[in-house]
């Protein structure tokens, strides 16, 4: 049984996880990385919920099909109604969308009278002050003792005097509750409620309806699309890693940290799946958000950004919180933002290789992405040859990791196929130069003949799950005698109980205990493509059953129970889900580098 039995709801400006019995447990307004209003996931005291109490009542919770519309169903026999949760999303115009920081709960009456509790508790600003709430005419206001500013509105068909001291109601009708950051200027009612949920829902089943179609897996890829798009910031383009922070990789230690970023490694990747199903508005966007914050030929790089392009993430710890299961501390913010990490420049230029590819814009367009390209093969080429802190983020050592200089080789790779689209020769054979010697270095260095492997780090023979992506990446073929052997050599270290670790060699942390989903996925397809595809398909339909009674999936896995640990969801298992059901279902290996 999973520990995050969560659903998602969300307009891409902010989201909510809702629990299987219908409690709001964690959101924040009026943006995904502003602080929450329920924080209830990460300290069940003091963190906030909003939830309806019920008395033998059966909760069952499903997504309308192809929509991101929570249902959740209370049935009491003789009583029973529903609670559809969104957050209103909708084309206004031509390019304009309605996305409000707010989420409208539909309570449709199924069937009697049913009877219900409404437990309305808000902890604004991370459960850092004393509520107060003013019941109004049409509206429950509510902000924090010293601060009136920081305030939220409940609307709501039903009684507010009984919604705000948890009276018991009696349901005759449709009833609606609809909380928002925002006072709203027009009148609130259950039609016009009613009809934000119908145009929500046509916005959904039209977004989905754009997608390609596949002929296995088609509802789980449905699913993790739906998913990814939540995960996108619409007034930037920026791509969420996760919606939540300090959901730990393992209860009771220390690895919590604050995903409601952008990393460039996993929006591009994001987006690079968003690509391969059909849908290029949000690669688009994506793209946009890269000229915005690299917006000079001078400009450095950073691994991650906040979702409108800051900077600066500086982190903090929320001691008052008695964190997710008791695991401390909580953080904000996230001092990784100013590690070097040498492999997010190949993600990134692979996304732009296709962007060039795809849909080029207008000559200035192309023109400035041209300035971003040369800035990333110019940087790579005097980096590659430096540590980093790898894929993993290792907090204090920098090392030469094999999979940092493989990336490098794919930057400077897509770079020379840029420039031969672009018919810019010079740096063509430039930057396939560069890019022969870093395949030369690593070919040397990283291949470890006393392991018959390519190791972690030049300088050790562990083991490391990235190694995996050697292929995927076009940087070593699948009948390579020493890719197989990788493959073998990493599954014998990493694979434990069905899943697999990422290392598991000691980190600044210690040694880690949970198992990364995403590299569970990168085994299923290197085994694929060499050769052992009825072992990838048995792991593939193993591990797909793993996901919470929703289909979501986290950051980890706990290796003996299979419970959903780490933030939540998590865009980087999505995307690993989406490729290796495609991958599987169309029968042929299908690269994330599409070449044309």
């Amino acid at each position: 049984m999973s520990h995050l039995d969560y659903g998602v709801v969300g307009n891409c400006r902010t989201a909510a996880l809702i629990s299987k019995k219908g409690s709001i447990d964690w959101m924040c307004l009026p943006d995904f990385d502003s602080p929450s209003v329920f924080a209830k996931i990460l300290d069940t005291e003091k963190g906030g919920s909003f939830s309806f109490q019920t008395e033998g009542y059966a909760v069952s919770q499903k997504y309308l099909d192809n929509t991101n519309i929570l249902c959740t169903t209370f049935d009491g026999g003789e009583n029973a109604f529903e609670v559809l949760d969104f957050m209103p999303r909708y084309k206004i115009g031509d390019y304009n969308y309605y996305l409000p920081p707010e989420i409208c709960r539909y309570i449709r009456l199924l069937r009697g009278k049913p009877s219900v509790r409404i437990c309305y508790e808000p902890a604004l600003n991370y459960a850092r002050g004393e509520m107060v709430h003013e019941q109004g005419a049409k509206y429950i206001e509510s902000y924090v003792r010293t601060n009136e500013r920081e305030s939220i509105y409940l609307y709501s068909s039903l009684p507010l005097e009984k919604v705000l001291d948890g009276s018991e109601i009696m349901l005759t009708r449709h009833e609606f509750l609809l909380l928002s950051y925002n006072q709203k200027l027009i009148p609130i009612d259950v039609h016009r409620v009613y009809l934000d949920y119908q145009r929500t829902k046509v916005y959904w089943l039209n977004w989905n309806n754009r997608a390609r179609k596949f002929t296995a897996y088609n509802d789980i890829i449905v699913r993790s699309m739906l998913v990814l798009k939540l995960m996108t910031y619409q007034r930037t383009g920026a791509v969420l890693a996760a919606l939540t922070t300090s959901i730990p990789e393992t209860i009771g230690e220390v690895r919590n940290w604050d995903y409601r970023f952008c990393w460039l490694r996993d929006a591009s990747m994001s987006i690079e799946t968003l690509l391969k199903v059909g849908h290029h508005g949000a690669a688009k966007r994506f793209m946009n958000f890269i000229q915005r914050i690299i917006d000079s030929k001078y400009n450095t790089f950073q691994i991650m950004y906040g979702i409108r392009g800051e900077l600066k993430l500086t982190e903090e710890t929320l001691d008052h919180l008695a964190g997710y299961m008791n695991s401390r501390p909580v953080r904000i913010g996230n001092a990784a933002y100013n590690q070097k990490q040498h492999d997010s420049f190949g993600y990134l230029m692979d996304v732009i290789y296709q962007y060039y590819y795809h849909f080029p814009g207008t000559l200035d367009e192309v023109e400035d992405m041209w300035e971003i390209v040369k800035n990333i093969a110019c940087t790579v080429a005097l980096n590659w040859r430096k540590p980093d802190r790898g894929i993993w983020e290792i907090r204090n050592e920098a090392r030469h990791f094999v999979f940092s200089k493989v990336m490098c080789w794919v930057a400077l790779d897509r770079a020379f196929q840029i420039a031969k689209i672009l018919n810019m020769g010079d740096f063509a054979v430039t930057w396939k130069k560069e890019a022969n010697k870093i395949q030369e270095d690593v070919l040397q260095n990283g291949w470890k003949e006393e392991i018959q492997s390519f190791s972690q780090a030049y300088d050790n023979l562990d083991m490391d799950s990235a190694l995996l992506l050697m292929e995927a990446y076009g940087f070593i073929s699948p009948e390579d005698e020493r890719f197989k052997k990788t493959v073998a050599a990493v599954k014998q270290a990493l694979f434990h109980k069905g899943l697999m670790f990422r290392y598991n060699n000691a980190d600044d942390f210690g040694v880690p205990r949970s198992a990364f989903t995403i590299c569970t996925f990168w085994l299923i397809r290197a085994l694929y493509v060499t050769g052992e595809k009825e072992e990838a398909r048995e792991l593939f339909n193993r591990i797909i059953t793993y996901g919470n009674h929703l289909g979501l999936f986290s950051e980890d896995l706990d290796f003996e129970s299979k419970s959903q640990l780490g933030n939540f969801p998590q865009a980087y298992s999505h995307l690993a889900l989406i490729n290796t059901s495609i991958l599987l279902s169309e029968e042929k290996p299908l690269s994330p580098f599409i070449r044309p």
